[in-house]
């Protein structure tokens, strides 16, 4: 069965760092488009990075652009979401999901997870 695991998640200061995870099962994720999405109480889901499966390109929402880096390890079929000088507005539910590609707005699995909190 098709998994995507998240872990990472935790309570950081404004300014901090976290790093999360999506290890992937019974797919090779290298094969597929990755989002990060995330949820915050009472907002909208929204899509914050991907990671092509053709050539690597990444793309980010403009409210991390230059703080947050997704990138990939195929050997450990698992996908990295590097967040920098977090801020409270980060704080969310951050989800992976997988999808054909970056470009079209189609998942077909979901993660669980992964709770941030920027908070001082």
């Amino acid at each position: 069965q098709v998994q995507l695991v998240e872990s990472g998640g935790g309570l950081v200061q404004p300014g901090g760092s976290l790093r999360l995870s999506c290890a992937a099962s019974r797919f090779t994720l290298g094969y597929y488009g990755m989002h990060w999405f995330r949820q915050a109480p009472g907002k909208e889901r929204e899509g914050v990075s991907c990671i092509s499966s053709s050539d690597g390109s990444t793309y980010y929402a403009d409210s991390v652009k230059g703080r947050f880096t997704i990138s990939r390890d195929n050997a450990k079929n698992t996908v990295y979401l590097q967040m920098n000088s977090l801020k409270p507005e980060d704080t969310a539910v951050y989800y992976c999901a997988r999808g054909p590609t970056c470009a079209k707005p189609i998942y077909d699995y979901w993660g669980q997870g992964t709770q941030v909190t920027v908070s001082s």
